[in-house]
């Protein structure tokens, strides 16, 4: 019978082994990092101008007012001293863990669930100093006086997110989920962690992309963008989708999508329960969905130009004289809704009325308050920006996809990163999280127009955005307009886009505030029964007003949008199948530019 050193002795040699792995991963790991092409350095962090001007202001309060920086700094030392006492007398005393002084500035985050930042000495020793020294940094940073609101704002973010790295959590050796782990399975999920690293490495030709999904349980056209259709037109920018009808008559005037190009169109169709696509195709429409291309090089010079005249234009043409129709509903989601507003002013200015009417999901116009995105807006990121496309000729998915991740860092890099590579776990079979992995690339060009001219210039509201030669405002578009956003976007702030939608030149016009964000605020279909949405009809109100008035209404949007665009949609007429004599299908839905990867 075996003692309890002998099975001590073979749990430790069971870690030995697999320690012994990671020599080998090693060696993979080095060869992954060795095809690294990285972004630009300038996009890793602000200039130095920024910290300059924190540091000169909080030496210039230092020596205005001495005593008030002296009584911090020992208020601090007091407490990291405090909390080593206490964790050495309870170690000395056989305690599990010191008394609790005051309340707890950490109690309810995540993070710390685990019972052994309170039990065990030690972690709670590196716990309350974490929190000390979070809580002074922000101190140090709201107490600055002398920078302007846009440096203050920026200091702010990046201190926050010096705050966030340095959680305990992020470090095995301060990480007791993950050091329990590792003994409970004797160094196999440590070697896992490590095979999911590299792994994670190898696939994003060596840029470290937290896969936030289990890409190997899903199939684009089997398990998620399942609905029925048909590629019926295709040019270099874009697959033109149309889908096959699941009702016996539809309206006469067709729907078209223009979904964004930073990420793929298939967010409309993750499965028949929440699909939107399936869902306008039941309420008897003829709908197109654009797939746009995912960028190489080769589309260096490719500008909002081309998106408007080969994109949003083309398959407005083709859509008509598929369905023999001389107008056309349209839909523009995020930045593809910013765009559908040029295109719409365009066609206002050369007399085309192909557009009867238009709908845009979180789609910002007004770009004078930058909200979140206000460290990434400035000088130096877009001019480092700027060397990026020049270099590469495009701006790489993964740039993008990290500059969004890092605005929710804990739920999108740090939490995931621990899952994987300290815990060896195996990303979840999410959907959701599986589309917001596959991204796409942007032209170096369009991303320039976009970032200089739109956000910082705010060209299409004020004095207009050069293109194709008109001068474009947001005041040319006139036709009837409903705009939907959602209360907790962070990436087109509700708010936001209703101070652009004000300013359109349409008198017909309805604006709707759904709950959640950016997303789960428009894929929201009404089985759900999950989030609700306000209505206020008064557009003339400040947004602060406006939203004091509305009337909140249970349930999903996307009924109230239907009978809206059911209006404006024609009398019903026999389903039409895909394509035409002229456009036979190319390819059945999804066709192949969603399967392009933004590192192939």
């Amino acid at each position: 019978m075996a003692t309890h050193e002998d099975i001590s002795e073979q749990k430790f040699e069971r870690l030995n082994q697999n320690l012994a792995q990671v020599e080998a991963l090693s060696q993979r790991l080095v060869q992954a990092l060795s095809v690294r092409k990285p972004a630009n350095p300038t996009l890793n962090g602000p200039s130095q101008d920024l910290f300059a001007r924190a540091a000169t202001t909080y030496w210039a309060e230092f020596l205005e007012n001495p005593s008030r920086i002296y009584e911090q700094q020992l208020e601090y030392w007091g407490k990291s001293v405090r909390h080593f006492m206490e964790a050495q007398q309870a170690m000395a005393q056989g305690q599990t863990a010191p008394e609790k002084q005051g309340d707890d500035p950490l109690k309810g985050d995540r993070r710390f669930a685990n019972p052994l930042w309170e039990t065990n000495p030690y972690f709670h020793y590196v716990k309350q100093q974490y929190a000390t020294n979070a809580a002074t940094i922000r101190q140090a940073v709201a107490e600055i006086e002398d920078l302007d609101q846009t440096d203050k704002q920026r200091l702010d973010y990046f201190s926050r997110q010096i705050i966030d790295m340095m959680s305990p959590t992020n470090f095995l050796g301060t990480n007791p989920d993950a050091l329990e782990k590792a003994v409970e399975t004797e160094g196999a999920s440590l070697v896992k962690g490590l095979e999911n690293l590299v792994a994670d490495l190898e696939a994003n030709n060596g840029e470290l992309v937290v896969r936030l999904a289990n890409e190997s349980a899903f199939e684009l056209g089997e398990n998620v963008a399942t609905s029925p259709g048909e590629v019926v037109y295709r040019n270099k920018m874009m697959e033109l989708i149309q889908y096959a009808p699941t009702t016996e008559q539809v309206h006469s005037v067709p729907l078209v999508i223009f979904p964004p190009w930073i990420n793929k169109f298939y967010v409309l169709d993750l499965k028949e329960q929440n699909s939107l696509i399936k869902w306008i195709t039941d309420q008897g429409y003829t709908l197109f969905v654009v797939s746009w291309v995912n960028p190489d090089a080769s589309f260096a010079d490719v500008g909002l130009e081309e998106y408007i005249e080969d994109g949003f234009l083309a398959a407005i043409r083709e859509v008509k004289a598929i369905c023999n129709v001389k107008l056309v509903n349209a839909v523009g989601y995020c930045i593809a809704g910013t765009t559908l507003h040029l295109a719409l002013a365009l066609m206002a200015k050369r007399g085309d009325k192909s557009i009867k009417s238009a709908t845009f999901f979180t789609a910002l116009t007004d770009f004078s308050e930058q909200g979140e995105f206000v460290p990434f807006l400035q000088n130096d990121f877009i001019d480092g920006i700027e060397e990026e496309v020049n270099t590469q000729g495009i701006l790489r998915s993964f740039i993008m996809s990290r500059t969004m991740s890092f605005l929710r860092s804990n739920d999108l890099i740090y939490s995931p990163a621990i899952k994987s590579y300290m815990m060896g776990e195996t990303p979840p079979a999410f959907d959701l999280l599986y589309w917001n992995g596959d991204g796409a690339n942007l032209p170096g060009k369009m991303t320039m127009q976009y970032l200089r001219g739109l956000c910082q210039r705010n060209e299409l509201i004020d004095g207009g955005f050069e293109i194709l030669g008109e001068k474009l405002h947001i005041s040319d578009v006139k036709i009837p307009l409903m705009a939907v956003t959602c209360e907790t976007d962070h990436i087109a702030a509700w708010k936001d886009c209703y101070r652009g939608f004000q300013q359109t030149g349409a008198k017909d016009r309805s604006f709707i505030v759904s709950e959640s964000g950016h997303i789960a605020g428009i894929v929201n279909p009404p089985s759900k029964k999950k989030y609700g949405h306000y209505t206020n009809e008064d557009l003339s109100l400040t947004a602060d007003d406006w939203q004091e008035g509305a009337e909140f209404h249970k349930g999903s949007w996307w009924p109230r949008w239907e009978s809206w665009l059911r209006k404006r949609s024609g009398k019903k007429i026999s389903a039409r199948e895909p394509g035409d004599s002229s456009h036979q299908p190319l390819a059945p839905a999804p066709g192949a530019y969603v399967r392009r990867k933004a590192m192939d």
